[in-house]
């Protein structure tokens, strides 16, 4: 009996060793792991103090060289305008090319300039990387978004386009916060799928063999890339009341307007549930509203490049994030409204009830006639997709979208069909290959309820808030018809 309580206290004391040895060995494994990255002009810039001696590091966006002082502005992408740095021995800066980079030791000063709070007075320049200044594409002048697109691959260095990137940092911060505080699950939905979401056909086929055979190929069936990921968000609607996902979409459509891109960025919704459109639209105005609030209160330089000198996008930034909910009106409104303007706009395409919305009419109600956000809802269940809920009257849908000044179309979003009899039929109806949406159906028997969703199109927020023509400006690496650089 007492061997065994020897053993025993051996046995605990040994123990006991070994956790306090790994706890030591996780506190000092975590003191070796401290970040010693450089640091940010934006760190500097923000919490260093003037007199203090910095060591900055990034690439040269200009170069001015005088008889007894020179001028460098430096970036690094943290900050919209990057730093002044000041050099005293211009022999220093004569080796200074724009497009190379440096790292620069130095003391930081006041600066008098009215563009920045701090510049560096330099004491040692060293060039990590040269850059030839005669061929270098990005000097100090203005540069046209077109011109940008034809050097993807050093764009982001341009001021508009990196207002733009932390511009969609925040906006995706913002996005998942509105999300977490609202006990949304994220749902990493997948990008390879045997569904068109759509049904418009307009996917890109995924392939190992280049074979007509789908049943020979790799998956043993026709896939593609998704167009959505609202289907998948369904299934984990029927087993969590609130579900998100933020991830890329593909699309085949040879549009070459500035409001397209063959592959983009989607955040979409779903909440199980839900009985009415109301609610619906009160969870999509909140997002934009909340994410908006968002950026001004996170991104206001970025926010500022884009906003300023600009009213219209001054006051529509002030309208989205007001407490007053935005217009909302039915689609039989909306085609009143644009039949009784067609008198004097007159229209390319002239506003018919059953036939869709065209950009120029969408663009008339945001713009025009409500001069901000507006949802439409209750669209033709003819022109809108096999999912969405019949209305009572049988000839609509209870579906919404929200139309805003510049990308016209931002969000669109419905109540969904939950009964596998109505839902059976119109699958039927619609031509999809025979059995490919069983799985779907198959959700609608096992304790289906009400529920509904959305899509935002991440680009067209971005291009809403900054008023760049086209989306491809808006995003890394654009990809469209006829175009896939890199």
């Amino acid at each position: 009996m007492e061997a065994a309580l020897l053993r025993g206290a051996q046995w605990i004391k040994r123990s006991s060793s070994c956790f306090l040895k790994a706890q030591n060995i996780r506190h000092a494994s975590t003191k070796q792991r401290a970040l010693r990255l450089p640091e940010t002009l934006r760190s500097i810039i923000e919490t260093c103090a003037t007199g203090d001696s910095v060591t900055a590091s990034g690439w040269v966006r200009s170069v001015r060289i005088q008889k007894r002082i020179a001028f460098a502005e430096i970036a690094d992408g943290s900050t919209l305008r990057g730093i002044q740095v000041i050099i005293d021995d211009p022999q220093m800066a004569s080796k200074l090319t724009t497009g190379c980079s440096v790292e620069i030791s130095g003391n930081l000063a006041e600066s008098p300039g009215r563009e920045q709070s701090k510049e560096i007075q330099a004491t040692k320049i060293s060039i990590i990387g040269k850059a030839d200044a005669e061929s270098y594409p990005l000097q100090k002048k203005r540069h046209t978004l077109e011109f940008l697109r034809e050097i993807g691959h050093l764009r982001p260095r341009s001021q508009t386009i990196g207002a733009v990137t932390r511009l969609r940092d925040h906006a995706e911060t913002g996005l998942h916060k509105f999300f977490h505080d609202n006990e949304f699950v994220r749902i990493h939905t997948p990008a390879l799928t045997a569904n068109d979401c759509e049904g418009g056909g307009e996917t890109f086929a995924v392939t190992t063999l280049g074979s007509e055979n789908p049943a020979t190929d790799f998956f043993g069936k026709k896939v593609n890339l998704t167009v959505s990921g609202q289907l998948h968000l369904e299934v984990f609607a029927g087993a969590f009341k609130r579900v998100y996902n933020f991830n890329q979409a593909f699309r085949a459509e040879p549009s070459q307007t500035g409001r397209h891109l063959s592959e983009f960025w989607m955040v979409e919704g779903e909440c199980a549930f839900v009985k009415d459109l109301e609610t619906l639209i009160d969870v999509e105005e909140s997002m934009v509203r909340s994410t908006t609030q968002y950026l001004v209160d996170n991104a206001g330089n970025d926010l500022d490049f884009f906003l300023h000198k600009n009213d219209s996008l001054t006051r529509l930034v002030k309208r989205l994030t007001d407490t007053e909910p935005y217009a909302c009106i039915s689609y039989t409104e909306a085609i009143d409204i644009l039949q009784r303007a067609d008198e004097k706009v007159k229209f390319s395409f002239k506003p018919q009830w059953g036939k869709d919305l065209q950009s120029e009419h969408e663009r008339y109600l945001a713009t025009t006639h409500f001069c901000g956000p507006v949802f439409v809802t209750d669209y033709p269940a003819d022109i809108k997709s096999f999912y969405m809920l019949p209305n009572p009257d049988s000839r609509t849908v209870a579906c919404t979208d929200l139309l805003v000044p510049g990308p016209c179309e931002l969000l669109g979003g419905s109540l969904r069909e939950h009964s596998y009899g109505r839902l059976k039929e119109k699958i039927e109806g619609l031509g999809f290959e025979q059995g490919s949406l069983d799985w779907y159906l198959d959700m609608r028997k096992y304790g289906s309820t009400p529920h509904g969703g959305f899509g935002m199109g991440f680009e067209r927020y971005i291009q809403m808030l900054t008023g760049l023509d086209s989306v491809r400006d808006l995003i890394s690496f654009p990809r469209h018809a006829g175009r896939c650089q890199y």
